[in-house]
């Protein structure tokens, strides 16, 4: 186990300071399971609990491997298999002592189930259950666990409802002392010191409330037929092992008709165990700072369940007291959860005659005060916030089903309510990420001053929408109520799909209604950004096509991403404003450029001879990042793109530059190394005009300098003005 042998005397300190806070409370788990059996069963009921402590401590930790964990009988076993066998006695088909055969069964199916639940991977999809569903489901088993102890401490009879036997309360004083010493003892030693286990405090004062009053009961101190202890743990000429014989034989008894019965119990309880698992595995990773496989530890918590059931013992889970316990005692590894079952095993050899002697109604006051806690009273503070009284309900929906019915039908309500909290949620959450109006989102294509400036006028009519989420049923009228306001109005409405995880038929079929009411309005539909496959890995386009949305349709367009869907929109407004004069021109010279109209015709012709053409193949660099240039450029024919290049041959595309505009400005101006590559996507050909033999030109000719520098000042203020735009856009939306 790689432990050191320095390193014994921590572990073995840790183990047995842990076993000391587990094994009572998995005899008080193993006692609760079988209370309806009656008190001739508490001493087999007890030496339950001690088996599971031993086969699921000596075992669980070999497979399951999680350090410091400490594996033992668990408060959700002690009250899904209670509940068990309290229907057992109800439906009256089986004899009091089939049933722990039943128990034995229904132990065994939980441990294949978390067994089989590790090996597909299980232990991360648990972690996704809402927690009020879970915070419910625990609060129930606590209450139950609460029920079923109260006949003890008040000495009434343990059959039918809680409040029918209220008038079975008899006058015996012994039972509610000793309960309540222990039950007043657990609450208070925490708070007065951390250095004493609440559980090993708390039993000791049952045990002196009990010599105590056999001072006045005499007959306390006979074992005899004593009611108030547990009594003997291993009947006369049986050991552990004849006892696991005894065990493996009894399931011949069981039918395959009789499973059925069986097989839901043993869900909740392989599950509610692999819950409680992972919550006290968290635990541990807080205080470690490393992380447990959670899959792993679910295969060797079943493996030990497994185990238990064969010998007879219940079954239990990584336990958060015993591991609290563990780790504030120096525990570093798995070695200390195993000597927890070693120690458990030289106990019940050695001291069971000490174990005999443990009054129930101080394992009683235990187990109240266990399930006590396993209520998260914060959760009444939801009630304080509208916005999560729902979470409260849900959790007291869960609360009443577990408690007034039964586990199972309230595993049916936890799971039709996490349901409903997982579609609440996601109609909650708008599927409308972000609105832009068209003169507050571009295109990376670069402009030129006249055409921002029709951009700017006549983009009103053009919205952008950012869609997220999930767009099915229950989202769709939100959808449609944000969108409705511009469907009269709207020359084109595109929607970018970037986010969106996954589309039903309902939201399909609003879309088609969008995109008729934009055709009746002379509006088009644009869809950008459609994932290649949904989350459920279906190919959303053809979902679109097959459902009637394609771009054979009139008034829609799809595009891969949104900057060519709004590169597209762009061109048409430049096209309607007769900006696009150049574009049949196959090759621009240099006073045809925007750039250059404040310019004299021959003082442009002059400065000619200070630059030279360039020839760019499509895909070959201009420049690269990190060049150093001092050139300015000047595109006569084809396109540019600016790209940052990042890590694995990637790239980030930052701008794209047309025929009639200009780039490469930054190293003209501070003369520094290039920050980007520029790309030619098509040939295309260019003006350079080097920074040096510029300055050697205007040294002889000032003004053309002046009115340079000012072009390109009055360009470059544009372009930032229309940054500037789109970051506020950006802010307030």
């Amino acid at each position: 186990m790689n432990i050191k042998i320095s390193n014994y005397f921590t572990e073995l300190l840790s183990a047995s300071a842990a076993m000391l806070v587990a094994l009572p409370s998995a005899i008080a788990f193993g006692i609760s399971v079988y209370t309806p059996l009656g008190e001739s069963y508490a001493g087999m009921a007890a030496l339950s609990g001690v088996i599971g402590t031993i086969v699921i401590g000596l075992i669980t930790p070999l497979v399951g491997g999680t350090a410091r964990l400490v594996s033992a009988p668990a408060a959700p076993a002690a009250a899904v298999l209670s509940v068990f066998v309290l229907e057992q006695v109800r439906i009256g088909e089986f004899g009091y002592a089939q049933i722990p055969i039943l128990v034995t069964i229904a132990i065994l199916f939980a441990g294949i189930f978390q067994i089989l639940l590790g090996i597909i991977g299980g232990g991360r999809l648990i972690k996704f259950i809402p927690y009020p569903v879970v915070t419910g489901y625990l609060g129930g088993l606590g209450i139950l666990i609460i029920m079923a102890q109260l006949p003890r401490i008040f000495a009434m009879s343990s059959e039918g409802s809680l409040l029918g036997n209220i008038e079975t309360l008899t006058s015996d004083p012994i039972p509610p002392i000793i309960g309540f010493a222990t039950i007043g003892t657990m609450i208070l030693i925490p708070k007065m010191t951390s250095k004493i286990p609440p559980t090993i405090a708390s039993l000791l004062m049952g045990f002196a409330s009990y010599w105590l009053l056999s001072i006045y009961f005499p007959e306390l101190k006979s074992i005899h037929n004593n009611r108030y202890v547990v009594g003997p743990i291993i009947p006369e000429g049986e050991s552990l092992f004849s006892h696991f014989g005894k065990n493996i034989t009894n399931l011949g008894i069981i039918t395959f008709s009789n499973l059925k019965m069986i097989f839901v119990p043993a869900f909740t309880l392989g599950f509610l165990l692999s819950i409680d698992t992972l919550k006290t595995c968290l635990v541990i990773d807080v205080y470690s700072a490393k992380r447990h496989d959670s899959n792993r530890e679910l295969i060797g918590q079943g493996v030990g369940n497994f185990a238990s059931s064969l010998f007879g013992g219940i079954a239990g889970s990584g336990t958060l007291g015993p591991t609290l316990v563990n780790l504030a005692s120096g525990a570093k590894t798995k070695f200390s959860g195993f000597l927890v079952g070693v120690f458990a095993l030289v106990s019940l050899f050695f001291f069971a005659n000490v174990l005999q002697w443990i009054p129930v109604a101080a394992l009683a006051g235990v187990l109240i005060v266990v399930g006590s806690r396993m209520i998260d009273w914060r959760s009444f503070g939801l009630l304080k916030n509208p916005s999560t009284v729902f979470d409260f309900s849900v959790i007291l929906c869960v609360v009443v089903a577990a408690v007034s019915t039964s586990l199972i039908l309230a595993a049916g309500v936890g799971i039709l309510l996490a349901i409903l909290l997982f579609v609440r949620d996601q109609i909650r959450s708008s599927v409308v990420r972000r609105t832009f109006l068209g003169h507050q989102k571009f295109s990376k294509k670069r402009r030129l001053p006249s055409e921002l400036d029709a951009l700017e006028k006549k983009s009103d009519r053009n919205i952008i929408f950012e869609l997220q989420g999930q767009l099915f049923f229950g989202t769709t009228d939100q959808l449609f109520n944000t969108l409705e306001p511009y469907l009269a109005s709207a020359k084109n409405i595109i929607l970018d799909f970037r986010r969106v995880v996954n589309i039903d038929f309902t939201a399909v079929n609003l879309l088609k209604q969008i995109h008729s009411r934009l055709m009746a309005a002379n509006g088009t539909l644009i869809l950008a950004n459609i994932p290649l496959l949904l989350s459920t890995g279906h190919d959303m386009k053809e979902y679109l096509r097959t459902l009637g949305l394609s771009d054979s349709s009139e008034n829609i367009k799809f595009f891969d991403e949104l900057d060519d869907a709004l590169e597209y929109i762009e061109d048409e407004i430049i096209h309607e404003a007769n900006l696009d004069v150049t574009k049949n021109v196959p090759f621009l010279h240099l006073n045809q450029f925007e750039f250059f109209k404040p310019f004299k015709l021959e003082d442009v012709a002059q400065f000619e001879k200070c630059i030279r053409e360039i020839e760019c193949p499509s895909g070959e660099n201009v420049f690269n990042m990190g060049d150093v240039s001092d050139e300015m450029y000047f595109i006569r024919k084809g396109t540019i793109r600016i790209q940052l290049p990042i890590e694995g041959k990637r790239s980030h595309h930052l701008a794209t530059f047309g025929k009639g505009d200009f780039f490469g400005d930054m190293a003209f101006l501070d003369k520094e190394t290039r920050s980007a590559d520029a790309v030619a996507i098509e040939t295309s050909s260019l003006y350079g005009i080097s920074r040096i033999k510029f300055d050697e030109y205007v040294a002889t000719h000032p003004i053309f300098g002046n009115l340079f520098f000012e072009s390109l000042a009055y360009t470059l203020s544009k372009r930032l003005r229309l940054n500037h735009v789109e970051l506020s856009a950006l802010q307030e939306s």
